[in-house]
């Protein structure tokens, strides 16, 4: 196997985060070649190599479907179909990012199928009605899958037989404090200080109600969010004097943004789509030595309590600000020391060795029955029922 193709509802030039982390690792293994969501446009393939050993095709299409939806699978597929056979890549591995891209598979021949769950997708706000349906159709015919997140594997452990447990990792060089006299960033000139912080994409999982709390009972206080905003309206955005939205920042900025904070936040909110996330910025913040702040996300209570000061209500999330403002010399040395302990006891190379070793082992055993089963076209579901297209039937493999 010299191929890892891996289907990705996330575009690798948006926020980086856990799947450019981990592919770029494992390009040192294989190639690697990542297959986006479709965009309209002239039927055809845009190619990019980001990362040594990464490919990324985006396909453009006509197909009037939304991302991975049944419209695109017959043009998405004939575009990836040449582009293996035109390249000679024969020898391959499938790796899922989300359920909804797995009818592609029904035109390839993997030789591992590999579903790396970061997130309960189904969760998120628009989630399409399929995506449960074909989750428990690739949880069956998985080699390994792999969880953002202790909760997450919790949830999934008995869906399969080859389930673990891969938080999300951090590098730590990356992150570490800046020295004296080091510039913060200048997207921050004209933000008096204290400076709360957040970055990330800004969505559902969001508690817009605390963010308004947190700026509303100390106005001093110069609350920063970073990120795009996604799937909500920028209207319902809380606006305030010391509230401010500003652009998403590239991953190589990111130690300069948070040199340029006194505390990290993580507001998110307790909800169906944050039951079971386990946020990669956590780490980041403390690899930067800076106090972080955080709702009582279950993930970060396993995976980092010792090292994040954890608020169970919008009162309780202000008075944690205030004590990590107020931090003595001494606190802030045994926070540090306990933050330093918690990153030294991963990192992302760690990480991609894990899922290599365990990737090359599901390789050797071969494919499960079901898969073998799913790939000859022997799992057939309905779809939700829509008007046919010139007589076709509404069935898909899922």
């Amino acid at each position: 196997m010299e191929t890892l193709i891996v289907f990705s509802h996330l575009r690798w030039n948006f926020v980086y985060q856990r799947p450019q982390h981990l592919l770029a690792r494992l390009a040192s293994h294989w190639n690697i070649l990542v297959v986006e969501e479709p965009v309209p446009g002239e039927p055809g393939l845009s190619v990019t190599t980001p990362a040594p050993g990464v490919t990324v095709l985006q396909p453009h299409t006509r197909a009037p479907g939304h991302g991975f939806d049944d419209s695109q699978f017959e043009p998405v597929g004939a575009l990836l179909r040449d582009y293996l056979d035109a390249q000679g890549i024969t020898q391959y591995g499938a790796w899922m990012y989300t359920p909804m891209a797995l009818p592609l598979l029904g035109g390839l021949a993997p030789q591992v199928i590999v579903y790396d769950c970061m997130d309960e997708l189904s969760a998120f706000k628009g989630a399409p009605p399929q995506l449960l349906r074909r989750e428990k159709t690739l949880l069956d015919i998985a080699n390994v899958v792999f969880t953002g997140g202790p909760s997450l594997y919790d949830a999934k452990r008995h869906a399969n037989p080859n389930v673990h447990s891969l938080p999300s990792s951090v590098d730590a060089a990356h992150f570490s404090p800046r020295g004296a006299g080091h510039a913060s960033s200048p997207l921050f000139d004209g933000i008096a200080h204290p400076r709360l912080g957040y970055y990330g994409v800004v969505d559902e999982r969001l508690d817009l109600d605390l963010l308004a709390h947190l700026t509303d009972a100390e106005p001093g206080w110069q609350v920063c969010v970073l990120g795009p905003v996604v799937k909500i309206d920028p209207a319902t955005l809380p606006q305030r004097a010391n509230l401010h939205y500003l652009p998403q920042q590239a991953y190589d900025d990111l130690p300069d943004v948070l040199a340029a904070w006194d505390v990290c936040l993580m507001p998110f909110a307790l909800n169906e789509s944050t039951r079971f996330i386990s946020p990669t910025k956590t780490l980041e913040y403390m690899s930067a030595g800076k106090p972080v702040v955080s709702t009582e996300i279950a993930d970060v209570r396993r995976l980092y309590a010792s090292g994040v000061a954890l608020a169970a209500d919008a009162d309780t999330f202000v008075a944690a600000c205030r004590a990590a403002l107020a931090e003595t010399p001494d606190g802030r040395a045994q926070r540090v020391t306990e933050q330093q302990r918690l990153v030294a006891a991963t990192s992302w190379e760690n990480a991609a060795a894990v899922v290599a070793q365990e990737v090359k082992a599901a390789h050797a055993s071969g494919l499960r029955p079901q898969a073998r089963s799913y790939l000859a076209g022997k799992h057939v579901i309905e779809l939700p029922r829509r008007r046919p297209v010139s007589g076709e039937s509404v069935r898909s493999i899922a």
